[in-house]
């Protein structure tokens, strides 16, 4: 055998096999599962992959630091209830919207699903406030991490309102935006509206109770 051909396949033979391909940790390169968990980038307002040793270095809710892990916790919210007049006073044009508190602009914002994705309005600071007044168990989620949804029936009933976290909204909203079809969103969309609050609601741990 020629000598240099056995060098060469002894090279081949014990070089590792190359990582497989896969979703990489946005912070330090390391390889994560498809189901891993995520850091808000407060500044840019960006969800970013992270292994489970980066997210832990963002975990304290203290800190003032430029990212945030984003926490796992649902929590629903029985006894709240908000009436079409108080919804159509926070000038949202569809019936389902997440809340939650921007630490940049230091006040509550809302965003809802559309044809175009997620479309975002700042509140009216007077009818959000009264909201909370009478809910205050509302404001416990955490900034730019935790949002509170508030979903209202097309045709009246109870509405739904959970807690949940940021990066469940925002896959939410990418999921809707693909579903859309026409002016209302169209059947396929509501359908995969009730799965989602099935889901949330079944894995929420509920704070309070009915009125």
């Amino acid at each position: 055998m020629n000598p240099a051909f056995g060098v060469l396949r002894r090279l081949a033979t014990s070089r590792p096999a190359p990582a497989p391909a896969g979703e990489r940790c946005e912070m330090c390169g390391e390889a994560i599962a498809e189901t891993h968990s995520h850091v808000v980038n407060i500044e840019g307002r960006q969800l970013m992959c992270v292994c489970r040793a980066c997210y832990l270095l963002f975990t304290d809710r203290t800190a003032n630091l430029r990212y945030r892990a984003v926490p796992d916790r649902c929590l629903a919210f029985p006894g709240v209830s908000i009436g079409p007049g108080e919804w159509d006073a926070l000038q949202i044009p569809v019936g389902l919207a997440f809340f939650f508190r921007n630490s940049t602009l230091g006040r509550t914002v809302a965003f809802y699903p559309g044809p175009a994705g997620a479309t975002e309005s700042e509140l009216p600071l007077d009818q959000w406030s009264a909201i909370l007044d009478r809910h205050p168990e509302l404001a416990q989620a955490d900034d730019d991490v935790e949002a509170v949804l508030i979903h209202l029936p097309e045709r009246g009933g109870t509405p739904t309102c959970l807690l949940l976290p940021i990066d469940a909204c925002y896959e939410f909203v990418g999921r809707m935006r693909l579903l859309w079809r026409g002016f209302d969103g169209g059947q396929e969309a509501r359908r995969y509206i009730e799965e989602f609050l099935a889901t949330m609601t079944a894995r929420a741990r509920v704070v309070g109770g009915t009125p």
